[in-house]
């Protein structure tokens, strides 16, 4: 239900004549009363959202349809449940029951357990097929695509006010920053990444493999550098159901000698490692690397708001943020319907460190402990020693508990959130990167 300013709304989402008039002057700027910058998941799920609900709503991504995302590719029960909170049909995606994982010799394999709101699978869906299809159901819902086109913040003293494009201005109500790792609107916004706190680098390909089907998602917790050190993160080969596999790595920055880490040839060794029980063959693509942001300064200010891996919100202890990044979309889309424009930042922000920030500390502190290399051999032992202690690691690679969540896995959360906060002064001061 649009709120009662809505007819105000509206008739303000007509864009105005950028023709010029007799007088030769150019006409005032365009308006819309909801911008996004960014066109993946996170900016896609609030246009959708938005649009769906009467929201004259503009998304500019700098990519052409059918862009690349250098991504794992893989949907936690949680995304699948917020693509279904969106009206996703997921019937092109390869349906994933649960996660096979390898610690040294000991493997095991479970489904997915659908702990209530989740079900009890997930998905692999390439990412340049997953945000065209998000993108053309904005569209749909009456939203605005503008490809092609880079957008930057404009302020008015603290305040954002609109974007500018090329030589162009569009002003808002609200503007969304989606645009991934923080960039030049980021640092605009002093949104970038918190430098006292961890990030993770991550690198991948695509192989063909005759075990392309499988449903289960597979992750080597163990693995080590040239030198034998001991790599906080872990190698995956996700199925994609259409001939093909995603094989990547990924590592923690609060290992020791990150900054020396080659991650080229920490995938060729992981691949070395899986390669002949998947059968895999050759690369069918440079491997490429990205930044996965896990922390930011700020992710909200008047006139706009951060969402997805814009504002952080990643799982330092699997890389996922896809689900975090559609939940955030949504939400802000519907506190800017719902609420008086002016506060939507601020409740956007508290809405979302009750959801999140809880669990999300708890990773980076967590990223911290394992930085240590016999913490982390002796941890990755425990994490899949016993069938309960794998299920809670289960749990957590999910996406699917916090310190909300009932049972044996919220309250385990609740313990370590209080254990690491105890213990976060030393892990600092004693990180192995130090």
């Amino acid at each position: 239900m649009i709120r009662s300013s809505g007819a105000r709304r509206v008739a303000a989402a007509c864009p105005r004549s950028t023709s010029r008039r007799q007088t030769g002057d150019v006409s005032p700027p365009e308006h819309r009363e909801l911008v996004v910058i960014g066109g993946g998941p996170a900016g896609a799920a609030t246009a959708i959202r938005a649009a769906a609900r009467g929201v004259a709503v503009t998304v500019f991504e700098k990519g052409l349809p059918g862009r690349d995302k250098i991504c794992g590719d893989g949907l936690t029960p949680r995304a699948v449940r917020a693509l279904d909170d969106l009206g996703v049909d997921l019937h092109d995606a390869h349906r994933i029951d649960g996660l096979r994982m390898r610690a040294n010799r000991t493997v095991r394999q479970m489904d997915w357990p659908g702990i209530d709101p989740f079900p009890a699978h997930g998905a692999v869906w390439p990412r340049r097929q997953l945000d065209l299809r998000l993108m053309e159901l904005a569209e749909k819902a009456g939203a605005e695509l503008r490809w092609g086109e880079a957008a930057d913040p404009v302020l008015e003293g603290d305040r954002v006010v609109g974007v500018r494009v090329g030589d162009r201005t569009v002003t808002a109500d609200l503007v969304v920053l989606a645009a991934g790792a923080p960039g030049a609107a980021a640092r605009l916004l002093g949104a970038e990444r918190d430098p006292d706190e961890p990030f993770g680098l991550a690198i991948r390909t695509y192989a063909e493999s005759p075990r392309h089907a499988e449903r289960h998602l597979e992750a080597c917790l163990t693995l080590t550098d040239e030198a034998g050190v001991a790599v906080p993160g872990y190698g995956w080969i996700f199925p994609a159901g259409d001939g093909t596999v995603n094989i990547g790595v990924g590592a923690l920055s609060t290992m020791k000698g990150f900054k020396r880490l080659n991650l080229n040839r920490l995938q060729e060794s992981y691949r070395a490692l899986v390669g002949e029980d998947w059968q895999l063959g050759p690369d069918l693509e440079r491997p490429r690397a990205w930044r996965l942001p896990m922390s930011t300064v700020r992710r909200h200010g008047p006139g706009w708001v951060a969402i997805g891996d814009a504002a952080g919100l990643v799982n330092p202890m699997n890389g996922e943020g896809i689900d975090y990044g559609l939940e955030s979309g949504m939400l802000v889309a519907d506190l800017f319907v719902d609420h008086p424009v002016a506060t939507v930042p601020v409740r956007y922000d508290a809405e979302i460190g009750a959801r999140f920030d809880q669990f999300l500390r708890t990773g980076r502190r967590f990223s911290f402990l394992i930085g240590h290399p016999w913490i982390l051999r002796s941890g990755l032992r425990f994490a899949v020693g016993t069938q309960q202690v794998a299920e809670l690691t289960l749990q957590v690679m999910g996406n699917l508990v916090d310190g909300a969540t009932p049972g044996a896995g919220g309250r385990v959360m609740r313990l370590a959130d209080r254990s690491l906060a105890a213990a976060d002064p030393l892990l600092r001061r004693t990180r192995a990167t130090a």
